[in-house]
C-alpha cells in the first residue's frame, strides 16, 4: 500500500507503539485517526503530526464499547471520506499468578485484548469491503507463541487474536483484497506493564530490567514495512524479539 494519503484508524493511540506508529505513518504521508480514553495525550500527539505536516483527527473512544468504536469509524468518514485500514494496538497486560484470582484483571484483558480488537474490526470492515482493499493489522505478542510465568491469561488472549488474524486473512483476503497482519513483539519499552498489580510477578519484572528491551518505534518500523508491501504481498506475521531476551 502507498501510504500518502491513506486514512488510518490507530486504537490506543495516546502513548507507546499507538503513538510512535501515528507519528511514522503520519510521517509517509497517511491521515491518522487518533483515539484511545485519554483526550489530552491524543491532541498533544495530534498537535506534533501536524507540527509536522502531517494530518491528524482525534476521537476519544474506549474500544471495549462498540458503539464508541463505530463513531469512530463514523468520524473519520466524515472527516476523511473513507478507511483504509486500522491498526488494533489497545491492550492491557496485568500479570499475575493464576491462584492469586485476580479475576476482575482476567476479564479486563478479555474485554480489551480480544473483544476491543473484534470491536474496532466490526467498525471499519464495512467500508474496506466496500473499497476492496485495505488492511488490518492486529497488535498480538511473543506471548502468542509461549507462556511464561503470570501470563496464563494475557498469553490467552494475545494467541486469540494470532488465531483470528489469521482467519480475517483467509476470509477477508481472496474475497475482498484486505491484507491482514499480526504483529508480535517481544518485551517492549511501554507503559504496559504500569497495569500489573501482582507483587510477585513485579519481583520477577525486575530482572528483566538487565536486559534492552525493543522500543515503541522499532514496533512502528515493523508496522510500517507490513502495511507498506503492494497488496499482492500480505505479511501474514512479524515477530519481533528483543536480541538479548531467551
Amino acid at each position: 500500500m502507498n501510504l500518502e494519503n491513506k486514512v488510518i484508524v490507530i486504537t490506543g493511540a495516546s502513548s507507546g507503539i499507538g503513538a510512535a506508529t501515528a507519528k511514522r505513518l503520519a510521517k509517509a504521508g497517511a491521515k491518522i485517526v487518533l483515539t484511545a480514553r485519554r483526550e489530552e495525550q491524543l491532541q498533544d500527539l495530534q498537535e506534533e503530526i501536524k507540527a509536522n505536516d502531517g494530518e491528524a483527527l482525534v476521537v476519544v473512544a474506549d474500544v471495549t464499547n462498540k458503539d464508541d468504536m463505530r463513531q469512530v469509524a463514523a468520524k473519520a468518514k466524515s472527516t476523511f471520506g473513507t478507511i483504509n485500514g486500522i491498526i488494533n494496538n489497545a491492550g492491557v497486560m496485568p500479570l499475575s499468578y493464576i491462584d492469586k484470582l485476580k479475576t476482575e484483571e482476567w476479564d479486563q484483558m478479555v474485554s480489551v485484548n480480544i473483544n476491543g480488537v473484534l470491536n474496532g474490526v466490526a467498525a471499519v470492515l464495512p467500508t474496506l469491503m466496500e473499497n476492496k482493499g485495505g488492511h488490518i493489522i492486529n497488535i498480538s505478542s511473543s506471548a502468542a507463541h509461549s507462556y511464561f510465568p503470570g501470563g496464563g491469561v494475557y498469553c490467552a488472549t494475545k494467541a486469540a487474536i494470532k488465531m483470528y488474524s489469521e482467519g480475517l486473512r483467509k476470509e477477508l483476503a481472496p474475497k475482498y483484497g484486505i491484507n491482514v497482519t499480526s504483529i508480535e513483539p517481544g518485551f517492549t519499552s511501554t507503559e504496559l506493564t504500569d497495569t500489573i498489580t501482582d507483587d510477585d510477578i513485579l519481583d520477577m519484572m525486575k530482572d528483566m530490567q538487565e536486559m534492552t528491551p525493543l522500543q515503541a518505534e522499532d514496533i512502528a518500523e515493523a508496522i510500517y514495512y507490513a502495511m507498506a508491501q503492494p497488496q499482492r504481498a500480505n505479511v501474514n506475521d512479524v515477530y519481533v524479539m528483543p536480541t538479548e531476551q531467551h
